[in-house]
């Protein structure tokens, strides 16, 4: 239901299942994006590269995120390419019309069979191959093209996740933990 074919070909479906699944406007960050963004505001961290599409890292006070996938808070006609919130789609009922076209207004996400953004992917290289330390946090490393950006990284790296990745071999540091205690436990250290 995710993919462009699916959109393509069912739109009414798609958006029912996305306003119904993929839509939290009210979700709240949780303690790994609060500690990402304190690291961000000490100086500690330059960039936070995501997966997610929810806007959390955003919402925590992070500045600099690079979202491979995209955002649900962003949407745009695919006919004039006018922007428009996620209340647009939240309010709208079948497929959301653009006002000033009638073109389709699709969600900001990548869906799949889609390429990522660009832009964006050369802005997470360059700050990968910039950085001293990388942490990769919450995923499985499982998902491509994202799991292999690590190759990029410029300095060490740690991994930080639940279970283990394949990652975790070649990590200068490995915790099988929650982001979230595992990054509040070293900001009270700095």
């Amino acid at each position: 239901m995710l993919s462009r074919s699916f959109f393509d070909r069912h739109p009414e479906d798609f958006f029912d299942f996305y306003r119904e699944r993929m839509l939290a406007p009210d979700a709240l960050p949780s303690k790994a994006h609060t500690a990402l963004a304190k690291l961000e505001q000490m100086g500690k961290l330059t960039a936070v590269i995501t997966q997610n599409i929810d806007g959390l890292h955003q919402k925590a006070g992070s500045q600099t995120v690079y979202e491979l996938h995209g955002s649900t808070l962003r949407n745009y006609c695919m006919d004039c390419h006018a922007f428009y919130p996620l209340e647009f789609i939240q309010n709208s009922r079948g497929v959301p019309r653009c006002p000033v076209c009638q073109g389709i207004v699709k969600p900001d996400v990548v869906l799949y069979e889609e390429g990522l953004d660009d832009g964006t992917i050369t802005a997470a290289v360059t700050a990968l191959a910039e950085s001293d330390l990388v942490i990769v946090g919450g995923t499985s490393l499982t998902v491509y093209p994202a799991a292999g950006l690590i190759g990029y990284r410029g300095g060490k790296l740690a991994v930080i996740n639940k279970t283990a990745t394949p990652a975790d071999r070649m990590a200068d540091l490995c915790l099988h933990q929650s982001v979230g205690e595992a990054l509040t436990e070293a900001l009270s250290s700095l």
